[in-house]
């Protein structure tokens, strides 16, 4: 548990900030977003003060309880740092991102896509430095049959889902920040679009090329040659 103890009290303080705000916030606080920014969701006050510090807690316990369930429990102790830094990065963002849509509600200058965009990218290119050390288990990392039936796909996986993770994040990025000079020229709209349509079509393209890799690795070392055309030990 002291593993979470960054992760934690950032979800705490955020629930702080939740109680402090209460008080302040409008009948109906926007919590979801259109693609031009207008709020198109609305929890009452008590909802939107709650729901993601009670959601962040319950995951935290969620993230302590896996390791010990996991088939392959014994592998964890390969990466436990790196387990523990990604479970906290998710707590933290999603504490942030609280804070930020109660600020937004009571009359902060924030702009939620943009900022939803830029903390999502950051996790993209957290995770694609980490993920070639993520060892193989059901529940981190990218699981497919041909990852989880062997170890040496796995680690080929991982280095190459790394690398497309850390380019996504940096395409993520970039989407959300060119629409800045859109903006200002009346065209946020077409902007939105054309950011969202980017984002999914990285995603889609690093997670689809992650699991085909996976399969292709998995395949050549069946018939019995590495990518490189040396023979696969059995």
């Amino acid at each position: 548990m002291r593993k979470l103890i960054p992760g934690v009290v950032v979800l705490l303080a955020a629930a702080g900030f939740s109680v402090w705000a209460y008080p302040h916030l409008p009948t109906e606080v926007a919590t979801h977003f259109d693609l031009e920014g207008a709020p198109n969701g609305w929890p009452s006050p008590l909802m939107a003060a709650l729901f993601v510090p009670a959601l962040g807690l319950v995951l935290a316990a969620l993230f302590t309880m896996l390791p010990r369930i996991d088939p392959r429990r014994a592998n964890y102790a390969l990466f436990t740092p790196t387990y523990w830094t990604v479970v906290n990065a998710v707590l933290i963002l999603l504490a942030a991102i609280h804070v930020l849509l109660l600020g937004k509600a009571m009359g902060w200058a924030v702009d939620m896509s943009k900022v939803a965009a830029l903390g999502v990218s950051g996790l993209f290119i957290l995770l694609g430095n980490l993920m070639s050390r993520i060892r193989p288990n059901w529940f981190m990392g990218i699981r497919t049959p041909w990852t989880l039936s062997r170890d040496s796909v796995w680690r080929k996986t991982h280095r190459f889902g790394g690398a497309a993770s850390a380019i996504a994040g940096v395409c993520i990025a970039v989407s959300a920040l060119v629409t800045a000079p859109w903006v200002r020229y009346g065209s946020f709209g077409v902007a939105a679009v054309a950011a969202v349509a980017a984002v999914a079509a990285v995603a889609a393209v690093a997670a689809l090329g992650s699991v085909t890799y996976s399969y292709v690795i998995w395949k050549r070392e069946q018939d019995g040659s590495t990518p490189d055309g040396i023979p696969a030990k059995p």
